[in-house]
C-alpha cells in the first residue's frame, strides 16, 4: 500500500514535472551526466536574501530521474544553502541505505527510498541531488 503512493508520487513527478527549465538569472548553475544510461540534468537556481529564491533542472533521462529532479526542487526552494546541503545529506544518506529517524523531513523524497531495492537506478535518483551539491559547492567556492 505505502509502495503505491510512493510509486503515484513519482509518476506524478515525472508526468507533471515542476520547476523543470531553468532559472535566469541564476546565481549557479551545474551540469551533471550518468554516462550509463544517458541521464543528463542541468540545475540553475537564483537566489535572494541568502535563500534558493527559484531552483530549476533541465535535461532528459528515465523517469527516475526526471521525478527525483522535479521533487528535489520543490524541496530545496526557499531554503537557505546551509540547510539545503543538509537535506541534499541526509537524501543521499537515504539513498545509501543509511536508516535516519524517520525520515519524515524528507517527505515527498522519501519516496525514492524505493529505488534502493534496484541498485543499478540509485545513480538515476541521485543525479539531480549531486549536481546542485556542485553547484552549491562552487558558488560557496567562488565567494571564498
Amino acid at each position: 500500500m505505502l509502495d503505491d503512493l510512493y510509486q503515484q508520487i513519482i509518476l506524478d513527478h515525472y508526468r507533471r514535472p515542476r520547476n523543470k527549465g531553468k532559472s535566469d538569472p541564476h546565481d549557479f548553475v551545474a551540469k551533471e551526466n550518468n554516462p550509463l544510461c544517458g541521464d543528463e540534468i542541468e540545475v540553475t537556481a537564483r537566489l535572494k536574501d541568502g535563500k534558493i529564491e527559484e531552483i530549476k533542472f533541465a535535461g532528459h533521462g528515465c523517469a527516475i530521474s526526471q521525478a527525483s529532479a522535479s521533487i528535489m526542487t520543490t524541496k530545496l526552494t526557499g531554503k537557505t544553502l546551509a540547510d539545503a546541503e543538509t537535506f541534499i545529506t541526509s537524501f543521499l544518506k537515504m539513498m545509501r541505505g543509511e536508516h535516519l529517524f524517520g525520515g519524515k523531513e524528507l517527505g515527498d523524497a522519501k519516496a525514492l527510498e524505493g529505488v534502493l531495492k534496484f541498485p543499478v537506478r540509485v545513480k538515476c535518483a541521485t543525479l539531480a541531488w549531486h549536481t546542485a551539491q556542485e553547484g552549491i559547492t562552487s558558488l560557496k567556492d567562488g565567494a571564498k
